[in-house]
């Protein structure tokens, strides 16, 4: 009897997630509503309701699907971004920096932008990269003010939200100081990425514009 090598075994590991998933949304009963709801809307609801419940490697899994399966959805931002925050609330930085990256080069004109660039920034300072951080969430300040996101990055920049006076900037990332290039997962230089022992917070619940 020929046993897996481990790569195999790893492969297979790294699947049951997207398995369990797709097991429970086609054993789903089918409504009347959602048999007239667009598939991409029907299943991106699904991927959610794993988010709410905490389970982020089905949540990850399936918003990779979606991804596959929806490309062309006015959704997909959505979803691109739910796979960075996924990847952030596992704590898996490099990972997640890639993702909200891609949300920014991918979907500029989304409404995930603000909270992609925001963790950018955030995820930066995970890493110990405090002036990457600093351009990021300055970024924040100025091209979304006025917002929650805004808000967030005066907090960790130690300034007052009652100072956000700047007018925000034509939408993408051409104007003023470029942000930081994305690193790959090695961190600069080819050393590995120093992470902060500090848990990403949990939200209380999930409210539908943040979907």
């Amino acid at each position: 009897m020929v046993m897996p090598t481990p790569k195999v075994k790893a492969a297979m590991k790294a699947m049951i997630p997207l398995l369990l998933f797709l097991l429970c949304a086609m054993s789903l009963p089918a409504t009347a509503s959602a048999q007239t709801q667009d598939p991409s809307r029907r299943l991106y609801d699904r991927v959610m309701e794993e988010v709410r419940h905490k389970d982020y490697e089905a949540a990850l899994a399936g918003f990779r699907l979606f991804l596959e399966l929806h490309s062309r959805s006015p959704l997909a931002s959505s979803a691109q971004y739910w796979v960075g925050e996924c990847e952030f609330r596992l704590r898996r930085y490099p990972k997640a920096l890639t993702s909200f990256y891609d949300v920014m080069s991918r979907y500029p004109k989304s409404s995930k932008l603000a909270g992609a660039t925001l963790k950018i920034g955030l995820i930066y300072a995970k890493l110990g990269q405090q002036k990457d951080s600093r351009i990021v969430l300055e970024r924040v300040v100025d091209q979304f003010p006025n917002t929650a996101e805004a808000e967030v990055a005066l907090k960790h920049l130690g300034r007052s939200p009652a100072v956000v006076s700047t007018p925000p900037v034509s939408e993408g990332v051409t104007s003023g100081e470029s942000l930081p290039p994305a690193q790959s997962e090695a961190g600069p230089e080819g050393n590995p990425p120093q992470t902060s022992h500090e848990q990403p917070q949990e939200p209380a619940a999930i409210a539908p514009g943040n979907q």
